[in-house]
């Protein structure tokens, strides 16, 4: 395909999403209706609507209209292209330019300059402060491909030997010790020996980092209670501990097994779950703002009530897992979140109405730091 041809499937797939369809649904409905695509077609398509949505608003001011074709104006603008070498209508390409096109004369409202609904600033503010600006800003760019290194199996140096032999570059994140970002050729991850062999797996820096806010695990009985794909589980149990894996919906799981298998984990998964532990992790359902760089589709659904839901849900959880940690154990409340209504705010409340609960320490990591925001808070249970 042409970069004409490119911009005009991502325009197609990006009208696609803003018609109500989720955007991996979009773009796979239309890689199945243009198999001609080869793979590097198919991610560089994928690279435009993604980067359209991390940047919607200023896209569609850059581009003079909101619908498909105005931010695709918008990227190429904002990358500094004259989108008529492009938009020529020959060769699968956009139509031409014309009056419709247009960019907005007027000066971005920062609202628009970071990408980020108007409702949603006096959150960031109230979080961050002064850095609410930065992390926005962020927050618009792609994020990096990270892994976290089995070190059960394998150092971190071996992994990365291992990954270059397979023709990936890789160098270390000083967030978390276990962490590698691919620098070169990440889309063959999956397919390398050091992947398929659970020498490595796919895991945010900053959500390697947060499990190094833990005690020490060699040994501990530990339960994560709403384990989703399994990304922690794994690394806990890497870590020496015996997991038990749960989530309110078993179908988030069904690769668990698979992955704990290649990677060497003896993890237990359980639809349902009995006894104390020591440890509970929760990381629990969230406005998923810390990790907007690789879903901003979240970044324009939230709404104030959705909001009010996720906030009671995290309270409801958190109720409920209290009651799996032994005396003497530990909760762990961890979010990809960046706001204090999901994160201090939440646990404070929680530690208030709750006897024998006292808070032992909390961080919150953006991606000023070097991978998504995250949010942990260890609850100490006294006996």
């Amino acid at each position: 395909m042409t970069p004409g041809a490119r911009l005009q499937a991502a325009i197609e797939i990006l009208d696609t999403i803003r018609a109500g369809r989720p955007a991996e649904q979009a773009l796979t409905n239309w890689g199945r209706g243009n198999r001609f695509a080869g793979s590097k077609d198919r991610a560089a398509i994928r690279d435009h609507v993604f980067d359209c949505l991390r940047c919607l608003r200023s896209f569609a001011h850059l581009g003079g209209r909101d619908d498909g074709r105005g931010l695709v104006l918008g990227l190429l603008r904002a990358a500094g292209t004259d989108p008529a070498t492009l938009f020529t209508g020959t060769g699968y390409a956009p139509p031409a330019l014309t009056d419709a096109d247009t960019p907005n004369p007027a000066s971005m409202p920062r609202g628009v300059a970071l990408d980020c609904p108007d409702w949603l600033l006096p959150y960031f503010e109230r979080s961050l402060g002064a850095k609410a600006d930065p992390v926005l800003r962020a927050l618009r760019q792609r994020a990096p491909v990270v892994l976290r290194v089995n070190l059960a199996r394998v150092t971190v140096g071996q992994a990365a030997e291992r990954l270059a032999q397979d023709g990936m570059d890789t160098r270390p994140v000083p967030l978390a010790h276990t962490a590698l970002q691919v620098t070169g050729n990440a889309r063959r991850i999956r397919q390398s020996g050091a992947f398929l062999d659970g020498w490595v797996e796919l895991q945010d820096a900053a959500s390697q980092a947060v499990l190094a806010e833990l005690d020490d695990l060699a040994g501990q009985q530990v339960l994560d209670y709403c384990a989703g794909g399994g990304g922690k589980a794994l690394a806990m149990a890497a870590a020496g501990a015996h997991v038990t894996a749960h989530d309110a919906d078993p179908a988030r799981m069904k690769d668990l097994p698979a992955r704990a298998a290649r990677a060497g984990a003896g993890i237990s998964v359980q639809p349902r779950v009995e006894g104390r532990f020591d440890l509970v992790m929760t990381d629990v359902p969230c406005s998923g703002c810390g990790a907007w760089r690789r879903a901003p589709e979240g970044k324009w659904a939230l709404t104030g009530a959705k909001l009010a839901e996720l906030q009671d849900v995290q309270a409801r959880i958190l109720t409920e897992a209290w009651d799996h940690v032994r005396p003497g154990g530990t909760l762990a409340y961890a979010t990809c979140s960046l706001l204090d209504e999901e994160n201090i705010q939440q646990v404070e409340a929680f530690v208030s109405r709750t006897r024998k609960a006292s808070l032992a320490r909390h961080r919150r990591f953006t991606p000023l730091d070097g991978g998504d925001g995250f949010y942990i808070a260890i609850i100490f249970k006294q006996s």
